[in-house]
C-alpha cells in the first residue's frame, strides 16, 4: 500500500514566491500536436473528459498518449 504525495505548501513567512500551478493540458479530436519522442501528429480521439488518454495519428503509426501528456504539446 502506498502513500498518497504530499502537498508542498509554502511557508507564509517564506521569502520565496510559491510555485505557480501548472495549467492542465485539454486536447480535442484534431488538434495538431507534436511529441517528443513520435514528432508531429493529429489527435483523433480522446477518451474521457481529455483526462485519461488521447489516441494520436503520427502518420506512421497511431499511439495511445495517457496523461498528464508531459512529452505532448498542442501546436
Amino acid at each position: 500500500m502506498t502513500k498518497p504525495a504530499a502537498v508542498r505548501r509554502p511557508l507564509p513567512t517564506s521569502p520565496f514566491k510559491a510555485r505557480p500551478e501548472a495549467p492542465v493540458k485539454r486536447f480535442e479530436v484534431g488538434d495538431r500536436v507534436t511529441h517528443d519522442s513520435y514528432g508531429l501528429g493529429r489527435a483523433i480521439e480522446v477518451e474521457g473528459d481529455g483526462d485519461i488518454a488521447v489516441l494520436v495519428d503520427f502518420g506512421s503509426r497511431q499511439v495511445r498518449v495517457v496523461y498528464p501528456y508531459t512529452a505532448m504539446f498542442k501546436l
